[in-house]
């Protein structure tokens, strides 16, 4: 694993592990077809489905995280939820696109922007 993915794989632990403690179920992590790849799907508490973009920086020398969600990425990000969704039985359930921007400081400890329904 090269540094760019250890970086983006401390992301995803760390904002599952946010979702959890706040009563989330992770149903699944790095779901991939043909069409690209899911970081994160969840339950809310309430019922309803997450997928949760990460974007995990180690400096914002580059741009905040959330700045590398385009117009592309969230068209290909709201196909690849209903491609889960129909695969997975959770068809007509109610979902959402959430991002989580993830910044690592210095000693690799994350600071999470936890965007809620950005789709």
């Amino acid at each position: 694993m090269n540094q760019k993915q250890t970086i983006g794989k401390i992301g995803e632990i760390a904002t599952a592990e946010y979702l959890i403690k706040l009563g989330f179920t992770i149903l699944g992590r790095n779901w991939r077809t043909k069409g690209g790849e899911l970081d994160l799907i969840a339950k809310s508490p309430a019922g309803k489905v997450h997928f949760i973009e990460v974007k995990t920086r180690s400096s914002l020398a580059f741009g905040h995280p959330l700045e590398a969600i385009d117009r592309n990425k969230a068209h290909r990000l709201q196909k690849l939820s209903l491609a889960w969704l129909v695969t997975n039985n959770y068809f007509g359930a109610d979902y959402q696109v959430d991002v989580a921007a993830v910044t690592l400081s210095r000693t690799l400890r994350p600071t999470i922007d936890y965007r809620a329904g950005v789709l």
